[in-house]
């Protein structure tokens, strides 16, 4: 005899969807600053690639809308440019605020490029 069981759930089915939903959620808040932050970093590579030639302060400023247009702090904005002979450092800190389930925590960046040119 088979009997129908429409509608019916069971409750480990329901708290695996909730755990896997809660785990996107704050994953997502974690997930974009690396993103922002490897975005940051790509555009100093690029920088140090196609631009090292440029004077310093234009580089400077490029690099702080950059980081104004990714929505990061605007300490990450202040940007330190080195060239010694024909090596360039380019590099970044910043701090990020991730919240988890409970707590907050802080999560120190450092965006960093160099080459030569």
């Amino acid at each position: 005899m088979v009997t129908s069981r429409r509608g019916a759930t069971k409750l480990g089915c329901l708290m695996t969807l909730l755990l896997l939903a809660a785990v996107g959620y704050f994953g997502a808040n974690a997930g974009d600053k690396y993103y922002r932050f490897w975005k940051y970093r790509d555009a100093m590579r690029q920088e140090v690639r196609f631009r090292a030639k440029q004077p310093i302060p234009q580089i400077r400023a490029r690099l702080r809308a950059i980081a104004d247009s990714l929505g990061l702090p605007s300490v990450a904005g202040i940007v330190s440019v080195r060239k010694n002979g024909r090596q360039i450092l380019i590099e970044a800190y910043y701090d990020e605020l991730i919240d988890f389930p409970g707590f907050k925590r802080e999560v120190h960046f450092a965006p960093r490029a160099q080459g030569e040119y």
